[in-house]
């Protein structure tokens, strides 16, 4: 409790740049103030950590920053004379802790990687300070609260990954109006209407899967022209599929299974010619599947059950990998009972499009007639007495004997406790297997870096193979 009443106390406006919590040794020799300041970012920040089991950050001591673990230095942007701290990995340590708002001293920082820890909390305020930021991972971890705004005041970033964390309420509209190009905020507890703007970002991959998103697959997504992967899989969302899909021409990666989407797959699918996975089950879509997504030439996957179809042309069943299950196509096995299909009532996306799907009230019941008036008439004369004998006298019997006691129940004694069962510790979650598959489409958020001379010294390091 002492420690999650110091935390809450340590985001709180007023405090600001607690800079002066750390004290440095006057025998300390810096570079320049810029490695001072990255010293007392991270002197802080390693007072903020409860548990380092791998002593990642034992070696955080003396004033050259630039040799502690996890820590990369490299030219400043604006003076190339000097060295500034430029990146940080420390994903897969398991360091529990929290960030202090220190952490914005590190005004040079382009690279902030802390994926598969223990670390709570807030993302702080002082992170608006670090405007250089161009990659933001904070996936696998604890952190709590409402979406961090502070992310929408960072100019450079491109890359933001939130997933695996406890984040909740309402994702920003202005997210999306944000020049990214990857957003993961998937398992998370985000509730919010995907608004009409989403169709701005510029993004090549968004992951939105696992949290409790509602309303309907917006038309403006037929804008994203770079979008390669879109996963909406697992929410809330009402709604037909729009047309416009059909425009997004490099498109790879499509799932937006275990929903509640409605109505016919648009024929415009079958123009996403880049498309190889494309995954709708579990939703209560209807009608045939268009013959042209099935002659789609890179199509290597097409998951369709658990919906209710009624069609299937033969060239889908060509495909090297695809699952029709539990629909209503005659002639094909584990489809539906025939009650479920013949309850089915699909829905005209001509007059539905995108409405969020709210139940109708019921009519309200007509008022019920006042009720009568009665006239209470005059009590009638009571009946006269009826005399009966007296009882007889009471008969006393003798009390019976008293019970015989029960006979002893010798049972044995019982038998010594069982020794509790072990306890494993299950490793951090993997990733999800779509993006193992596409590992290659995540790599391009570091190719800018190749033009970036002040990052060199990155590189060689595996940024690459962090997801």
């Amino acid at each position: 409790m002492y420690i999650r009443k110091r935390q809450l106390l340590y985001y709180r406006d007023e405090f600001g740049d607690r800079g002066e919590r750390v004290t440095v040794d006057p025998s300390l020799v810096f570079e320049n103030p810029r490695l001072r300041n990255a010293y007392i970012a991270l002197q802080a920040w390693k007072q903020a950590i409860l548990s380092d089991p791998m002593n990642l950050t034992a070696n955080w001591v003396g004033s050259d920053v630039c040799h502690y673990t996890g820590v990369y230095c490299a030219h400043a942007l604006d003076n190339k004379t000097i060295n500034t701290v430029a990146g940080i990995d420390l994903n897969h340590g398991d360091i529990a802790g929290y960030l202090p708002e220190e952490l914005g001293l590190l005004v040079d920082l382009a690279l902030f990687h802390i994926n598969s820890n223990r670390f709570c909390g807030t993302v702080p305020h002082k992170f608006k300070d670090l405007g250089l930021l161009f990659e933001l991972d904070l996936s696998n971890n604890r952190f709590a609260g409402k979406f961090p705004q502070v992310v929408l005041k960072l100019p450079m970033l491109k890359f933001l990954d939130l997933r695996f964390n406890e984040f909740e309420g309402a994702v920003p509209k202005e997210l999306f109006d944000k020049d990214l190009d990857a957003i993961f905020i998937n398992h998370n507890r985000f509730v919010f209407d995907i608004p009409d703007n989403f169709g701005n970002s510029p993004v090549s991959v968004i992951v939105l899967a696992n949290n409790k998103f509602h309303g309907c697959v917006p038309s403006s997504l037929g804008n994203m022209t770079n979008l390669n992967e879109i996963i909406l899989m697992n929410n809330n969302l009402k709604s037909c599929l729009p047309p416009e899909i059909g425009m997004l021409k490099d498109l790879n990666v499509f799932d937006v299974s275990f929903n509640q989407l409605m109505g016919s797959l648009p024929d415009t699918f079958g123009g996403i010619v880049g498309l190889e996975q494309l995954n709708v089950a579990h939703n209560m879509l209807s009608g045939s599947i268009p013959p042209s997504i099935c002659k789609l030439p890179n199509l290597e996957n097409f998951t369709f059950s658990y919906n209710f179809f009624t069609g299937e042309p033969p060239v889908c069943l060509s495909l090297r990998d695809f699952d029709d299950r539990k629909n209503c196509l005659p002639a094909r096995p584990s489809q539906r009972s025939p009650a479920q299909c013949r309850a089915f009532k699909p829905v005209d996306c001509s007059v539905f499009r995108c409405k969020p799907f709210v139940p109708s009230l019921p009519a309200p019941p007509p008022p019920s007639p006042p009720p009568p008036v009665v006239i209470p008439l005059s009590p009638p004369p009571p009946p006269p007495p009826v005399y009966s004998p007296p009882p007889p006298p009471p008969v006393y019997l003798p009390p019976p004997p008293p019970p015989s006691p029960p006979p002893p129940v010798y049972s044995p004694p019982p038998p010594p406790p069982s020794p509790p069962p072990p306890v494993y510790l299950s490793p951090p979650p993997p990733l999800p297997q779509y993006l193992l598959h596409h590992r290659h489409l995540l790599q391009f958020t570091l190719r800018p870096l190749l033009h970036l001379p002040h990052l060199h010294h990155l590189l060689p390091h595996p940024l690459l193979h962090r997801l």
